[in-house]
């Protein structure tokens, strides 16, 4: 079925529902998580469902389809790395995106760091951390985030904002709410130890958003719940 904007309007409206009503469960207010809708594997259009709706900002998993996408859409609009980037990558990633939650090594801070100097720019990013100790996901371990964040700190062009982790994959929803918590707690961590607020934690996407409301999400990655299956 052909995705209109009234289905995409009609799915918007489920899925903040479902955020409204978690949020009372947890005793937060909607309005400290924010929804980053996910358009990887969707056509052009759809971005510009997104700006229509009202949301000023979209997440690419992947640098080159944000590349072909981004000339179609708003100026105005905010883009959002949230897939693995490759260093080679990295220079091109930095002229695409006003920030980039999936950073997870020193060699790509300084990749980055280089792109956003010669650009006159500062570039915000997140901390990409496997929380869920799963070996099929990228991102650095808990343990790793210290010293990462502390090389990151030493970039003058570079902005850590918090930090990103993608739960395991499993049908029991426990694996992803330990992920969150992990990460939540690798956070107030961080936080105390640097003296910085880290204010964003990036979790939780459309099959376990319930669980990263409730560990203290602030930026939901949707585009299943959104969008519909990916071709």
């Amino acid at each position: 079925m052909t995705l209109t904007y009234e289905i995409f309007q009609a799915n918007l409206a489920r899925v903040r529902a479902e955020i409204d009503e978690t949020c009372a469960l947890v005793g937060r207010t909607p309005s400290s998580v924010r929804l980053l809708p996910v358009t990887k594997n969707h056509p052009p259009e759809i971005v510009d469902y997104v700006v229509r709706a009202g949301l000023g900002a979209v997440g690419e998993n992947r640098v080159q389809e944000a590349r072909q996408k981004r000339p179609l859409a708003a100026s105005t609009l905010h883009w959002e790395l949230i897939g693995h980037l490759q260093s080679n990558k990295a220079r091109l990633a930095a002229s695409l995106f006003q920030r980039i939650q999936s950073v997870d090594s020193t060699y790509l801070l300084d990749r980055l760091e280089k792109a956003a100097a010669d650009a006159d720019r500062t570039l915000a990013l997140l901390l990409q951390v496997n929380t869920g100790a799963d070996p099929a996901k990228t991102g650095c371990t808990p343990e790793q985030t210290p010293a990462l964040l502390e090389h990151a700190l030493g970039l003058p062009h570079l902005r850590v904002e918090g930090l990103m982790t993608i739960a395991p994959l499993d049908n029991d929803p426990d694996t992803a709410r330990r992920a969150f918590e992990n990460l939540r707690v690798c956070r107030d961590s961080l936080a105390d130890r640097f003296h910085i607020p880290l204010a964003e934690l990036s979790m939780g996407m459309s099959a376990d958003l319930r669980q990263a409301i409730a560990a203290g999400s602030t930026l939901l990655r949707i585009g299943t719940a959104l969008f519909g299956s990916r071709t």
